[in-house]
């Protein structure tokens, strides 16, 4: 059976059940999550509500079986471990407050987490795709009827594009930074992971210079009144969108046509990658990457280690 996408959202015209209300209250107010972390659980008890009907009344039959309808439709197992997070929160908050008699979730198992990495760039494609959008910027701003707008937005991609590689930051991240994000003369970016913890990140002169000719010359054409402080903007002058940041990566990585990678989130585990390549070791690209165990930024070393592989059987003379 295809895989088929995600179909969390719930119908726009159906009202959200108090319970789920109150305790989105409680991850908000009471344990801090992100905007994005909240739209999640929201999304995965909403959807659950509409397939086994009123949560108070849940139970671990029900639980099991919609997700074993998930694993049907071709969900992949971090999703649907994700959901099961989603739901082991809710009725571990729901049981406290005495919504449900048991928690039904004790005993909810967790599929064996996929090891699966997205495609990594090779250092000459990373180097193709930058350099390609520097060249289109420079087309547009040289044509002989420039259009200013599309001249800043061809400069936003490139220093969207050389920051997520240059920092192996989130695609949320990169969307939620403002102006004061930036330590410029440091070359230090300040970065709000999940669960808002902060980081700080360095970042090199290839971003530098592309994140300078975005705010010099490409953010004046696009600012407005709405733009406030936010670092990148989307065409009417809003902080740009998760969506739209990954519309351009995408487009940008089809371009090359040389690799499978897609997303931005492949840009961030190239930067791992090379980071570890380059002889940085796990705990640097764990504080880099903002990752709380060390367990996730070992899968990378996966993929070091066939590079590595690869490397002896064409060099080692009895290899």
């Amino acid at each position: 059976m295809a895989p088929v996408q995600d179909q969390s959202a719930e119908p726009a015209a159906a009202a959200e059940p108090e319970l789920i209300t109150a305790f989105i209250d409680h991850l908000r107010h009471e344990r801090g999550l992100s905007a994005q972390t909240i739209r999640a659980y929201r999304s995965d008890l909403l959807q659950l509500a509409q397939r086994r009907g009123p949560l108070e009344q849940l139970r671990l039959a029900g639980i099991r079986s919609w997700l074993g309808e998930l694993h049907e439709a071709g969900l992949s197992r971090n999703t649907l471990n994700r959901k099961t997070a989603s739901v082991r929160a809710f009725t571990a908050w729901a049981h406290r407050r005495g919504h449900l008699p048991e928690d039904p979730s004790v005993r909810l198992r967790t599929a064996r987490r996929s090891d699966h990495l997205p495609d990594v760039l090779q250092h000459q494609h990373v180097e193709q795709l930058t350099g390609h959008l520097a060249e289109a910027a420079q087309e547009i701003a040289h044509a002989e009827a420039p259009d200013h707008a599309a001249h800043a937005l061809s400069l936003r991609d490139a220093a969207m594009v050389e920051l997520l590689y240059a920092t192996g930051m989130r695609v949320s991240e990169l969307s939620g930074l403002d102006l004061s994000s930036f330590e410029t003369g440091r070359r230090m970016v300040r970065l709000l992971g999940k669960g808002n913890k902060e980081r700080i990140v360095p970042y090199g002169v290839p971003a530098e210079s592309a994140l300078r000719a975005w705010l010099g010359h490409g953010r004046p054409e696009l600012a407005t009144p709405a733009s406030a402080q936010a670092c990148f903007l989307g065409r009417r002058g809003g902080r740009v969108d998760v969506r739209t940041v990954r519309r351009v990566v995408d487009a940008q990585l089809a371009r090359l046509g040389t690799t499978a990678a897609r997303g931005p989130h492949a840009l961030r585990h190239t930067a791992a990658t090379h980071l570890l390549e380059g002889g940085a070791d796990l705990r640097t690209v764990q504080e880099l990457l903002g990752h709380a165990s060390l367990s996730t930024t070992q899968l990378y070393t996966h993929v070091t280690i066939d590079t590595l592989r690869d490397a002896y059987g064409q060099a080692h003379p009895r290899a």
